[in-house]
């Protein structure tokens, strides 16, 4: 490696933009650019997007960013991107219809025929996934009763990485990590689960070959130089899927520590040296060959924030344009009793995966009074994502033998010290808060860094790049305030409730009569 390449590309492929940045050997942030798309919803609770946007995103991310360093710096990049999400591809790599993303819940039948069909149990031992409308299967078999000529036309069905990395390199390749979340991998061998693939009708010579994490695939062709503004034979390096990504730029590389990445979505999960499958998470490949994340995902993170504020705050922005709602709201709930005066809340705005694997879950408030006001709503919404949290991360550590004593937070919800305290209060765990928001860009830094020679293992890397930079302990007694009421209050709340939740749903959103 020349001495003058001192800088890698990470590129994170989110549900809402393309960000480049670049990284130094001590994973600081040098430059960086952004380049957003339009998510599309054709019907509701439909969400899709046309892949193209997502090339023309990073080429134009690339060049901004180039252009800030010059090119001539880059020592390798390597991508991480939203998972679950897929387009059908012909030959030359054009879309033959838009991507389906993860958030997309078209499939809510097709998750109770695939248990008809093979069962929960058998998919979630082999592939490490519950049953869930997030994941690439259901909407395969979607697009199987729905459109046939779709599944008949298409060359390949790529996740985002694939086709980011083939429009790169000219390559038909992905990483485990980045397929692992479609669904349909066996996740003991590291492969495509063809079997699985042949009792759902499924062709396996319409995926691609899986590399493993870090590896280098191949380099930037010529033409892919042109648009992007790097140079040609940059080599492209195998990343991972954003969750485990943003692990790797926590450091989460050994037992006993986790990351929860506080963003649209809560994403937390641990490191595991061997697979486990259980009903408590899921299970996705690690950034680190050979490793495993079990994790945990709630699609109602700091959206279910920000849907409070947009519908019952939004006057706060008139008050004073130098302070955000949320600040306001922060303010007046760090006031408050944990426990936010008995209103407590689950927190299923999306949803919920693991444990309850309830695609017609929908979110519960409970013990309303009229002493109640919108900063104890906030308070409770804070609540019950860290219950939520906890609940995870406990079923981790029953399930893999190996107890949490730590948590690294990042992501747009960890800017909030109020949040961050109430997680290590509930949790009763050391709370440390990573110095880079951009820990899932930096997942990715990590890897190229590592590729490019820099350390000689991605776990050197992820210790290398990596730092926090406050820490938060819990307060004894406000844990034990916390300890109670999760203990004997929130483990039982939807439970106790899912019955009649599911039929609501049932009623009201056509799942069923």
């Amino acid at each position: 490696m020349s001495a003058s390449k001192d800088l890698v590309i990470g590129v994170d492929s989110s549900t809402s933009a393309c960000k480049a940045i670049a990284w130094d050997r001590h994973g600081r942030a040098i430059a960086e650019s952004r380049t957003t798309f339009e998510l599309i919803s054709p019907h509701p609770n439909w969400y899709e997007q046309r892949a193209e946007d997502w090339w023309d995103a990073l080429c134009k991310a690339l060049r901004e960013l180039a252009a800030q360093v010059g090119a001539e710096r880059f020592a390798a990049l390597c991508i991480t991107h939203q998972r679950e999400s897929f387009v059908p591809v012909d030959e030359t790599c054009q879309p033959i219809r838009n991507a389906i993303l993860w958030v997309d819940d078209r499939a809510v039948a097709q998750v109770a025929e695939l248990d008809r069909l093979v069962g929960n149990a058998y998919l979630h031992d082999l592939t490490g996934k519950g049953p869930s409308t997030k994941q690439s299967l259901p909407k395969l078999a979607w697009l199987q009763t729905h459109e046939p000529d779709v599944m008949r036309r298409a060359y390949k069905f790529l996740d985002v990485h694939a086709f980011l990395v083939q429009r790169l390199t000219g390559r038909w390749v992905t990483s485990l990590p980045c397929a692992d979340p479609m669904g349909l991998i066996d996740m003991r061998r590291g492969t495509w689960a063809t079997d699985l693939m042949s009792k759902l009708g499924l062709n396996p010579d319409q995926f691609v070959p899986i590399a493993l994490p870090g590896s280098v695939l191949g380099e930037l062709s010529e033409a892919a130089a042109q648009l992007s503004g790097l140079r040609a034979g940059l080599p492209i390096v195998a990343g991972a899927g954003d969750g485990q990504s943003a692990g790797l730029g926590a450091n989460i590389t050994t037992v006993g520590k986790a990351y929860l990445n506080l963003g649209t979505a809560m994403v937390s999960g641990a490191h595991a040296d061997d697979y486990v499958a259980d009903r408590a998470f899921r299970t996705l490949c690690s950034p680190i060959a050979g490793a495993f994340v079990p994790e945990e995902v709630l699609g109602g993170g700091t959206f279910t924030v920000s849907w409070f504020v947009e519908h019952f705050a939004a006057d706060l922005r008139k008050i004073d344009l130098s302070v955000s709602p949320e600040e306001v709201l922060e303010t007046a709930a760090r006031k408050l009793p944990p426990g936010s005066l008995g209103l407590m809340l689950v927190p299923y705005w999306n949803a919920v995966m693991p444990p309850f694997w309830d695609a017609k879950a929908t979110g519960i408030t409970l013990g309303w009074t009229g002493a109640h006001r919108r900063e104890h709503f906030y308070r409770a919404i804070l609540e019950g994502i860290a219950y939520e949290h906890r609940l995870a991360m406990e079923g981790i550590a029953a399930a893999t033998g190996h107890a949490i004593d730590e948590y690294i937070l990042m992501g747009g919800g960890s800017r909030s010290p109020l949040w961050c305290q109430i997680v290590a209060d509930v949790t009763g765990k050391t709370v440390k808060r990573a110095s880079t928001a951009e820990a899932t860009n930096l997942g990715a830094g990590i890897l190229a860094a590592a590729a490019a020679g820099w350390y000689p293992s991605v776990r050197a890397a992820a210790e290398g790049m990596t730092s926090t930079e406050r820490t938060y302990h819990p307060h004894e007694a406000t844990h034990l305030v916390y300890d109670k009421l999760f203990n004997e209050v929130y483990r039982e709340v939807f439970p106790s409730l899912q019955k009649a939740v599911d039929r609501l749903s049932d009623l009201t959103y056509g799942y069923g009569g």
